[in-house]
């Protein structure tokens, strides 16, 4: 395996100019990039003027980009905010779906944590940082708080030396550059400022000794009391590093100097399993096609004329022909899963080539880590609650009555309200939320324990009180929630209820199904 640990102590270099944008590159492609990397790094919201502040770019622009990242749901407007939705997600669920690896190895990850009881992650390689691709949390008063897509410096964690194993001159220099520029990783959101930076030459050592072991250990690099031990997945065809798999605990739990006897044997055991399932992984199922988008963006840019940014819309249209089955895509198969001209899938790939996003071997290309960065660290510990709310508030705009949503609780027999939006009247519907409520009293309750496709329920809470419910099912198929409107009886009699507000109910619970199934595709979303 190629390893180019330096000899000596890393000399600190100035940092090389940036590359310049290449003549086909497609502008406002780059400028929709950078608005979701900024709300992303801001945790998923802004205002319009502090994306101003933040691209650098003319409040215009700013508009035309939310508008047209609206109109493809992947940002709201909040009042005066902007807001990533869970459907950008699928940009990063591209990446994981070609990458493979969460669908592989995850539930040895998920078990090794439950068997542990610690916290167990998966990263991949970033250039000079890693990134989490999969996350197994323990719920804890003094929890984690990475999650997946986080790019984290890789003199800072456990699994850095592992990949820096195997890097290259050119690896190593830009390593030492972006420490110059950067020495107190201000570019690393997710991880705190530091406050006194370790010498180069400790990280080469810590390399050299991974290189050795073949392990390495997070003694508090990043935080005090935040301690973890990493083991390499080797990929059975080239033997080198896919991923690494770490075990992450806190000092109060584990002493540093004891994680190579108390969880290092079970962490090896664990690698060498995952690394099996990679040398016997099923076939791959490749995504659907996808509508023809140029129909569609022909149509919005018709529909809204210059507040669409067709060639944005379709820039990003790009990055989702990739997934499971589509690991790697030529110019010809990028265009035909996308149903664009070569010409503009080519211009496309350039722009994100530059910018880092995908990279090209011979003739064909593959998405990198970066795409995780499009939205996906906010959003992946998004929750049920979360998800609806955003459209629990548009139907009850629309029809003009209460709406909630409810799942089961964990004693049987009840269920409860967990997101709401309130219509007010002198006489208004009040679904209290988070109180437990007969699930066969209500309809919610018998939309989620008789299977039922919806059901209309009087005197719900109280006499003069009709509601209606339909579910909200998972990937499986399974009714998990139930999306409910309340009315005075005197109002709407049944059969209004059932020809006005079913078919808005149904709308909203397949948006919310949308959503969810983009939202838990790679990542776990907490029904509470």
């Amino acid at each position: 395996m190629p390893a180019k640990i330096p000899t000596e102590p890393a000399q600190v270099t100035a940092p090389s100019a940036p590359c310049a944008v290449p003549d086909e590159a497609v502008t406002p492609l780059i400028r929709g990039v950078a608005v979701l990397r900024e709300l992303t790094e801001a945790g998923g919201t802004l205002s319009p003027s502090a994306l101003e502040r933040a691209t650098g770019l003319a409040r215009s622009t700013v508009d035309r980009i939310t508008a047209t990242l609206t109109r493809m749901g992947y940002v709201r407007v909040d009042g005066r905010d902007v807001t990533l939705t869970p459907r950008v997600m699928e940009l990063g669920n591209a990446y994981l779906a070609a990458l493979r690896l969460p669908a592989l190895l995850s539930a040895r990850a998920d078990a090794l944590a439950d068997e542990l009881d610690e916290s167990v992650s998966l990263a991949v390689a970033d250039r000079d940082g890693i990134r989490f691709i999969h996350q197994a949390t323990r719920r804890r008063a003094m929890s984690l708080s990475f999650r997946i897509g986080d790019l984290l410096p890789a003199e800072r964690t456990a699994p850095g030396p592992l990949f820096a194993t195997e890097w290259t001159d050119t690896d190593w220099h830009r390593w030492r550059a972006r420490r110059a520029a950067d020495p107190h990783d201000h570019g690393f959101p997710a991880v705190p400022p530091r406050e006194r930076p370790h010498a180069d030459d400790d990280f080469v050592r810590r390399t050299r000794q991974a290189a050795r072991d073949g392990w390495s250990l997070d003694d508090q690099l990043i935080e005090p009391g935040l301690v973890a031990i990493s083991a390499p997945v080797r990929d059975p065809g080239t033997g080198r590093v896919a991923c690494v798999a770490s075990v992450v605990s806190h000092t109060s739990r584990h002493a540093a100097d004891d994680l190579t006897t108390t969880l290092l044997p079970r962490l090896r055991e664990a690698v060498t399993a995952m690394e099996e399932d990679l040398r016997t992984p099923p076939a791959p199922t490749p995504p659907p096609p996808h509508a023809p988008l140029a129909t569609w963006t022909a149509a919005t840019k018709h529909a809204l004329g210059r507040g669409f940014i067709e060639s944005l819309a379709r820039g990003l249209t790009v990055l989702t022909a990739f997934g499971e089955g589509r690991g790697r895509l030529t110019l010809t198969e990028v265009a035909k899963a996308t149903g664009l001209a070569r010409a503009t899938a080519r211009r496309a790939l350039i722009t994100y080539e530059h910018m880092g996003l995908v990279s090209q071997e011979a003739a064909a290309f593959s998405l990198t880590p970066r795409v995780l960065a499009l939205g996906f660290p906010p959003l992946s510990r998004t929750t049920l609650p979360e998800i609806a709310t955003p459209h629990l508030n548009d139907l009850t705009a629309r029809i003009q009555e209460s709406t909630a949503l409810a799942v089961d609780t964990p004693r049987s027999g009840e269920i409860v309200y967990v997101a709401r939006a309130t219509h007010h009247r002198v006489m208004s519907a009040d679904l209290p939320l988070r109180h437990p409520l007969p699930a066969t009293e209500t309809s919610a309750g018998r939309v989620l324990r008789a299977a039922l496709p919806h059901a209309v329920e009087d005197a719900e809470l109280e006499a003069g009180l009709r509601t209606l419910s339909v579910p909200v099912h998972d990937t499986n198929g399974t009714a998990i929630a139930a999306l409910t409107t309340a009315t005075h009886a005197a109002r709407r009699t049944r059969e209004e209820c059932e020809r006005a507000l079913l078919p808005e109910l149904l709308t909203t619970a397949r948006a919310i199904e949308r959503d969810l199934h983009t939202a838990s595709r790679f990542t776990q979303v907490p029904l509470t």
